[in-house]
């Protein structure tokens, strides 16, 4: 049997959990793992969505801070992933692909287009966001009325589970903010002026697993995600809307 479409998701230590994700929609989407260290760019040739994951931090010279890296962790810093993933965004873009970004995909994302990173949360007062004894912590998050995201979830306040320690400070050129935590941090991004563009949502919390994937901030957003690709793919299968 063909599959309903390809998916591409970019390596990380947890990819497992958002190929397992993904299929969640339909166990007969192919997942095509978009690896750094295979650099098989060319891989994302056969893909019609993708999805940016989370991991590692952003090296700090791509957004022009280059000296800042020794703030960091260097076993957290990886900058041929970072290389390739600012080319799968690329090639996305230019492509017209559906995007997802999760948790760093969001960081990347914003700095491929201009963006800044808060480089560490909890430096800049902002505690709240990190895991805690290794488990991922969970906050409130507001999502602007009106945005695609509002629209996509169904909902303009609930609950995430949040596991990161930087965050995007100043939004990149195109962008607009779609959600944030009571503290401020930016929760969600997406396109300024859609303008006949691709579907692009990027949040910071991890959709692909949530305690409760049934969750509208996971079901609905993986369906909507799920349901731009189909359009763009158009051979596949439109995917039956999850109840909330």
């Amino acid at each position: 049997m063909n599959p309903l479409f390809k998916i591409g998701i970019t390596e990380c230590g947890k990819w497992d959990k958002y190929a397992s994700w993904a299929q969640r929609a339909d166990s007969q989407i192919e997942i095509v793992k978009l690896s750094w260290k295979e650099s098989n760019i060319a891989d994302l040739d056969r893909c019609h969505g993708i999805v940016l994951t989370g991991g590692e931090d952003v090296h700090p010279r791509f957004y022009g801070s280059p000296e800042r890296v020794t703030e960091l962790d260097p076993k957290e810093v990886n900058e041929r992933r970072d290389e390739f993933e600012m080319e799968i965004i690329d090639r996305t873009l230019r492509k017209d692909l559906p995007l997802l970004g999760i948790c760093r995909g969001l960081q990347i994302a914003n700095v491929y287009f201009g963006g800044t990173l808060i480089l560490d949360l909890p430096s800049a007062g902002k505690p709240g966001h990190s895991k805690s004894q290794g488990y991922d912590r969970t906050h409130p998050v507001k999502l602007r009325a009106g945005t695609l995201l509002e629209k996509s979830i169904g909902a303009d306040y609930g609950e995430v589970n949040s596991a990161h320690h930087q965050a995007a400070d100043r939004i990149g050129k195109g962008l607009k903010l779609s959600a944030s935590s009571d503290d401020g941090v930016i929760e969600g991004l997406e396109w300024m002026e859609l303008d006949r563009k691709p579907f692009f949502l990027l949040v910071q919390w991890h959709p692909e697993r949530m305690k409760d994937l049934e969750s509208p901030f996971s079901k609905n957003l993986l369906y909507e995600f799920t349901q731009a690709v189909a359009k763009k793919e158009y051979h596949a299968t439109a995917i039956t809307r999850p109840h909330t």
